[in-house]
């Protein structure tokens, strides 16, 4: 059966505490195979039947709402898709591991909309974006905690939903998938 390994976004985060062990548990208990989690914030390996990433993103996000009663944005990638998005980002090789992300999205990035994106960040901060599929690729040059290009900004400009992941965790999370 295929790995794959879903990136949760708002867990522990604004109120909506939940320990690793209570995800791993509903996830088995809807038969998910070979649960794991990785790095406590979100981010569970497991095995399935194969299928599209999108359906499986939706049946979790399902499952966490309806098992703990939150809204969390699931992104669902196999190894291939993560090795992608990490080989893909075009700030990886000049940037600091910690510093550089890729958000990922519930949809494809309008090139209109990251336009304007772009435009409202400018003079907001150092940090350089570029447009991936189902994803943003950024550099948080100063730091993520300093920075003004928040999750609602972007969710605001952009019209998506993400969870984002620096490089040094997406390379952790694929060396666990194997």
């Amino acid at each position: 059966m295929p790995r794959y390994v879903a990136l949760l976004g708002s867990i522990n985060v604004g109120g909506n505490r939940l320990s690793m062990a209570e995800l791993r548990e509903a996830f088995e208990r809807e038969g998910l195979e070979q649960v794991e989690t990785v790095i406590a914030s979100g981010n569970v390996l497991f095995e399935h039947e194969e299928r599209p990433t999108e359906g499986l993103a939706e049946m979790l996000e399902w499952i966490v709402m309806d098992r703990f009663g939150f809204r969390s944005m699931v992104a669902v990638l196999s190894a291939d898709e993560l090795r992608q998005a990490i080989e893909g980002n075009p700030f990886a090789a000049d940037g600091d591991e910690a510093k550089v992300h890729t958000l990922f999205l519930d949809g494809e990035v309008d090139q209109a909309q990251f336009r304007v994106l772009v435009e409202d960040h400018e003079g907001r901060g150092r940090e350089r974006l570029a447009i991936g599929p189902r994803s943003l690729y950024i550099d948080y040059v100063d730091g993520v905690g300093t920075s003004r290009l928040t999750g609602a900004f972007l969710e605001r400009r952009l019209g998506r939903r993400g969870t984002a992941r620096n490089m040094r965790s997406l390379a952790r999370i694929l060396a666990k998938m194997g």
